[in-house]
């Protein structure tokens, strides 16, 4: 695996977009208007989207984010995606198939630009696959391989994984595996690296060496050789 970088970039990672009432980045707006501080110029990463057009998903994410007077560009449209990754003020990574967002990301050189670009200082806000992706791999989605990305190595802005989307529950007759056995799976031949599941509603804040839980729910810790842990919204320390 990809050594992890040793630059604290600030993220807002979000489990996911859309709010019980199936309302657009709603739940997040005050949560993006506060740690995006006085930026608005973003370029907004759609790769992930698969059943959805490029353009169109570009066009969901600026209409939600209009009322805070952000203005959004298509990474699919720049004739030169590291310039303007270099150029922006916000990066915004949607979520979709966390390996359609990979492969895309690989294939355009984006996953070193957008690194030195949060390290550097530029926020990187992603929700859902973007929150996944700034893990050490993806290797925690909860996503089907449709594409190969061509490794799992992803952006490793945190030391931790990300389970978004997390919940426990199974329908009744069930026989498959529940979500605390497949991420008790990856610690099995992955233990030195702890993940941090999110359920809906909530996200994680990473400034410098701060890391702060918001959310209505308890997130969930997992670690080797221990029960999986809830964890409180608050401060935490690192991982």
């Amino acid at each position: 695996m990809k050594p992890v970088s040793n630059t604290s970039p600030n993220l807002l990672l979000l489990s996911n977009s859309r709010n019980p009432a199936g309302e657009y980045l709603v739940h997040a707006r005050e949560a993006i208007q506060s740690f995006a501080g006085p930026r608005r110029k973003a370029l907004f990463f759609p790769f992930a989207g698969v059943t959805v057009d490029w353009d169109d998903y570009t066009a969901m994410a600026q209409n939600a984010l209009q009322p805070l007077g952000f203005e959004l560009t298509g990474a699919h449209t720049c004739a030169n995606v590291h310039a303007a990754i270099a150029q922006t003020e916000l990066l915004l990574v949607g979520g979709g198939n966390t390996f359609r967002l990979l492969y895309e990301m690989r294939k355009r050189g984006c996953l070193s630009a957008v690194q030195a670009a949060a390290s550097s200082g530029t926020p990187y806000i992603g929700w859902s696959a973007g929150s996944v992706l700034a893990s050490p791999s993806i290797c925690t989605t909860n996503d089907m391989p449709i594409v190969d990305p061509k490794g799992l190595d992803a952006l490793g802005m945190v030391r931790f994984q990300l389970n978004c989307h997390y919940n426990n529950v199974l329908p009744p007759g069930h026989q498959g595996e529940s979500r605390n056995q497949r991420l008790a799976e990856y610690l099995v031949l992955n233990p030195d690296v702890p993940i941090l599941a999110l359920p809906e509603g909530n996200w994680l804040e990473v400034r410098g060496n701060k890391l702060c839980l918001f959310g209505p729910h308890s997130s969930v810790l997992f670690k080797t050789g221990r029960d999986p842990a809830d964890v409180a919204s608050g401060l935490l320390e690192l991982l």
